[in-house]
C-alpha cells in the first residue's frame, strides 16, 4: 500500500521561507502527476502546485495565489517531492499535503505551516 509522509512545516514570519518534503513508499512518484495541496481552517482542501509525470515532461503549474512564490520539484532518485515556499504570507497558513492529481493515494498526515509575526 502506498504511503506518503509530509514534513518540513513550521512557524515562520511573513516574508520567510520553508521547504516542504514528501516521501513515498510503495510506489514511484515519477510515474504520476503529483501535487501539493493545502487546507486552511474552515476551508476546503485546494491544489496549489502540481508537476506532471516524467513521461509527460514534468510540466509545472501553480495556483494564482502562489504563482511566483512557490516552486514544486521532485527528486526521482530519492523518490521525493518538494515544495519551496518563499515570501510567505499569513494566508498561506494551512496544513500541506502531497498526493497524486488524479486517482488519489490515501492522504498522509500533512505538515502544518503557520505564517505569523
Amino acid at each position: 500500500q502506498v504511503q506518503v509522509v509530509e514534513s518540513g512545516g513550521g512557524l515562520v514570519q511573513p516574508g520567510g521561507s520553508l521547504r516542504l518534503s514528501c516521501a513515498a513508499s510503495g510506489t514511484d512518484f515519477s510515474l504520476y502527476d503529483m501535487g501539493w495541496y493545502r487546507q486552511a481552517p474552515g476551508k476546503q482542501r485546494e491544489l496549489v502546485a502540481n508537476i506532471a509525470s516524467i513521461t509527460s515532461g514534468g510540466t509545472r503549474n501553480y495556483g494564482d495565489s502562489v504563482q511566483g512564490r512557490f516552486t514544486i520539484s521532485r527528486d526521482s532518485a530519492k523518490n521525493m517531492l518538494y515544495l519551496q515556499m518563499n515570501s510567505l504570507k499569513p494566508e498561506d497558513t494551512a496544513v500541506y499535503y502531497c498526493n497524486r492529481v488524479r486517482n488519489l493515494f490515501l492522504w498522509g498526515q500533512g505538515t502544518q505551516v503557520t505564517v505569523s509575526s
